[in-house]
């Protein structure tokens, strides 16, 4: 059992999500789909652009806790139909922005946030024509 306390850690959120998600969990969790999150998604994305603009630190801890539930929702339910998991989620993530900072995890050097910007597009648009190719990046 999952008791009240001052701190988590990621592998108890987990843990929390797929509680959630199980046949004794939440019927609310359980009954949700990629589809079905969408407007969830769009809506905390946005709680997270109004507590920006209005400089709201609280809100803005607690809005950045909210999409990572549907991060996590995603991956949970991704992880049930045998997709994928947060796990590889976090993978990709990690390979992706080692990927796109060659200035600082590999030999190349940028001075300026432009020059860093504009490698970053570069990066990012021949991973879109690998994906396009059906490779795996």
């Amino acid at each position: 059992m999952i008791e009240t306390k001052e701190n988590y850690t990621f592998e108890e959120l987990e843990e929390i999500i797929a509680e959630l998600r199980s046949d004794h969990g939440c019927p609310w969790d359980r009954a949700q789909t990629h589809e079905s999150m969408k407007k969830c998604l769009q809506d905390e994305c946005d709680e997270v652009l109004e507590a920006i603009d209005h400089q709201d630190m609280d809100n803005l801890c607690e809005e950045l806790g909210d999409v990572l539930l549907q991060v996590m929702l995603h991956s949970q339910i991704a992880k049930e139909e045998g997709d994928f998991t947060i796990q590889d989620v976090i993978s990709m993530l990690c390979r992706k922005m080692i990927r796109r900072h060659p200035h600082v995890f590999g030999g190349e050097e940028y001075k300026t946030a432009e020059e860093s910007k504009a490698r970053w597009d570069e990066i990012k648009k021949m991973e879109k024509e690998a994906r396009e190719k059906g490779i795996r990046l």
